[in-house]
């Protein structure tokens, strides 16, 4: 710790550019310890230039998630998947993220930065919705600026305690290095273990999209359905012809609406089409038989009609269904 604190004490800024830019681009770096840590330092009549802090750190900010924008712009929502697909909550992770976006617009780049999982994802999918680069750099500084004043504000006013923690640490040493790392890996194969078996999908039977096609344009009697959130469908003009919406958290209440008969087909655009198959348990659990999952989700329906240029037909929609939220 005496190590950490005489590296901060000499190389702050650099060591706080390089740990923010790591944690920006999706490092698993704490950048935040560093920043209360630096102003603890500089409240505490060190050397260490505040300024110069809050300048290293707004310049990781604005690289880092600059560069998750300018990807999210370039090839749009297959960034986010995969971002997701790594993740730990890789079930909720473009959900959350969409519907921080859609509720908040540009103000979601400041919240996302406290948002676990969500930080790193939020500048690609601005870009990827179209947001201008004037409106992005304007609300990642505000958002840079608010986080690094917060967490080196922190530090100062804590800074003698921060002290006498980082004291306690370094004589305690190696052995609490080595807990700590311990209980960390266990969390880890324990997320692990989770994220595997949630995406276990025995239960569930799936449709290709060649095969939903198919079967649409023999105008078989389907019910598509959109488990997006509203803010998402509003902000992601892709959709499946006649396709209905109701969110994951909606379909409990929507049970009367879609208990027709007819074979309902489930979508979502996460990966490993995490929510399309929650909701399809959902369905299954309220004992409605005839649900299955589309295969790849949207992405993968969009794929094919760019393939060949547009869909071959539309589902009909029940009547009962007319304002349930078509997509």
């Amino acid at each position: 710790m005496n190590d950490l604190v005489s590296l901060l004490a000499t190389q702050g800024p650099a060591v706080v550019f390089l740990v923010t830019l790591a944690a920006r681009l999706g490092a698993p770096v704490p950048a935040v310890p560093f920043l209360v840590v630096a102003g603890g330092l500089a409240m505490g009549g060190t050397a260490l230039n505040a300024a110069a802090i809050v300048a290293a750190s707004l310049l990781g900010n604005l690289l880092g998630d600059g560069a998750w924008f300018l990807a999210g712009r370039r090839w749009g929502y297959g960034v986010m998947r995969l971002l997701c697909r790594v993740s730990l909550s890789a079930d909720t992770c473009v959900s959350r993220s969409e519907s921080i976006l859609g509720r908040w617009g540009g103000l979601s780049l400041i919240a996302a930065k406290y948002v676990p999982g969500v930080s790193v994802v939020a500048p690609p999918m601005a870009g990827a919705i179209g947001m201008s680069n004037a409106r992005f750099l304007a609300y990642e500084t505000v958002g840079a600026l608010v986080w690094t004043l917060g967490y080196l504000l922190l530090g100062a006013v804590f800074h003698a305690a921060i002290r006498d923690v980082l004291a306690v640490l370094a004589n305690i040493g190696l052995a609490a290095t080595a807990v700590g790392g311990a209980l960390l890996l266990a969390f880890l194969v324990w997320r692990y273990r989770q994220r595997r078996l949630a995406r276990r999908a025995d239960d569930i039977v799936t449709i290709s999209v060649d095969a939903l096609r198919s079967a649409l344009a023999q105008g078989r009697a389907l019910t598509v359905v959109d488990v997006r959130g509203e803010q998402v469908r509003a902000l992601d003009p892709r959709a499946i012809p006649g396709s209905v919406g109701f969110a994951l958290r909606e379909l409990p209440h929507a049970l009367g609406p879609l208990a027709d008969g007819r074979e309902l087909v489930l979508f979502c655009d996460c990966p490993d089409d995490a929510s399309a198959v929650a909701a399809a348990r959902v369905l299954m659990a309220a004992g409605l038989p005839r649900v299955r999952v589309l295969e790849g989700g949207l992405s993968a329906w969009t794929d094919a009609v760019d393939a060949v240029g547009t869909a071959d037909a539309a589902p009909v929609v029940p009547a009962s269904l007319g304002a349930a939220g078509a997509a």
